[in-house]
């Protein structure tokens, strides 16, 4: 039988809970061409978020193209505008024969070499010599809005792990470039979001970065409980098992609403259950996560310093004065710049999120294991 939940992968139809609000804004931004910047931390759901929208949108307007690109991989320019140029001109034709076709006519300076696999259902190949792109960006930069002027489209690019760009050589040069054509556009639009949220948070809200208001800004919050609780329940009935209100709430406590570890959890459990799911067959799936986790857990902690470490256990201790001289002197805080320091590098290695000045751990698995696991507390 197929488990009736999903992490790890864009989560579609019946495994897409809530976000109807975000959705709706969203889609509303797609079809009105207006720039979209998401930000929140980690697996919270964002590719799945901007799927869900995209097929809405294009429902809505049948003349509406949405392209999806993933910077994961890409770490420069010449990559960048390979892959732009590549998965633009695929999301704007039919066929393979009508990919080529584009890919020659749009281009007027730059002579794209094109490749096409065995698979003719593949997409069409596009690459450069770098040394012409270097010298006439613009006709790549500017291909959505030439495509969509020529055959009546509206466009919206969507980019995923942007803040990688930010990693590239002469970064504010190139994000200059970028800004300098995109804000032009009038049939093209950009969503763009990242798992780095400090480094999203500094590319759009700094107000000395290039893309600085570029967007209107979306920051994604954890799922509600009341969703997550009616999810876990519909999602077991759908299989023919079922799973009690305490249970169900049990899991959305345990990982603290979290998006990717609710459906990890929930999947545990499921597999555990015969007809009914408990509180302690989710407790048992709980332990068995932590246990899976536990050496990424070691790992990641390794790289940590004392300092950092014991920062982390008053923070999980439930301390609200840090800094205060007694509980530096119960944690063995060296000093109050010691504290700063900490916080900039674990919110930076993604261990924290830092909302407003309040402070979180990104990933609740993590948070329960150092408090229960490596610091001893129960």
């Amino acid at each position: 039988m197929e488990t009736p939940f999903v992490f790890g992968k864009i989560a579609t139809e019946k495994n897409f809970t809530d976000r109807e609000q975000e959705t709706a804004y969203l889609v509303d931004n797609f079809t009105s061409l207006i720039n979209t910047i998401i930000i929140s931390p980690r697996r919270w759901g964002k590719s799945s978020l901007v799927n869900k929208a995209a097929e809405r949108a294009m429902e809505r307007e049948h003349n509406l193209r949405v392209c999806h690109i993933d910077l994961f991989n890409v770490r420069s320019e010449e990559h960048f505008y390979s892959l732009l140029a590549q998965k633009v001109i695929s999301a704007t034709s039919g066929r393979w024969e009508e990919a080529i076709s584009d890919a020659r006519k749009f281009f007027s300076r730059l002579v794209p070499k094109i490749s096409i696999a065995s698979d003719p259902m593949s997409e069409v190949t596009i690459d450069f010599d770098w040394e012409q792109v270097k010298r006439t960006p613009d006709e790549v930069l500017d291909l959505a809005e030439k495509i969509a002027v020529a055959k009546g489209l509206k466009i919206v690019i969507c980019i995923d792990e942007f803040q990688n760009i930010a990693d590239f050589t002469d970064s504010d040069y190139f994000q200059k470039k970028l800004r300098s054509h995109w804000q032009l556009h009038q049939h093209v639009a950009y969503c763009l979001y990242g798992s780095k949220r400090h480094m999203m948070l500094e590319v759009f809200t700094d107000s000395s970065k290039p893309f600085y208001k570029f967007g209107n800004l979306i920051f994604l919050n954890k799922i509600a409980t009341p969703y997550l609780v009616d999810f876990f329940k519909t999602r077991f009935t759908d299989t023919g098992k079922s799973i009690t209100d305490e249970a169900s709430h049990l899991i959305a406590e345990l990982t603290d609403n979290h998006p990717y570890y609710a459906q990890q959890l929930a999947q545990l459990s499921w597999l555990r259950t015969k007809d009914i799911c408990t509180v302690d067959i989710v407790q048992e799936s709980h332990s068995a996560l932590v246990e899976q986790l536990s050496l990424l857990f070691v790992t990641i902690t390794e790289t940590l310093t004392v300092q950092q470490l014991n920062y982390l256990n008053a923070l999980l201790a439930g301390e609200t004065n840090i800094s205060s001289t007694e509980v530096m002197h119960r944690y063995r805080i060296s000093s109050p710049t010691s504290i700063a320091r900490s916080k900039v590098a674990l919110v930076r290695n993604d261990i924290l999120d830092n909302q407003g000045g309040k402070y979180s751990f990104q990933d609740p698995i993590y948070a329960y294991w150092l408090r229960t696991q490596y610091f001893g507390v129960s």
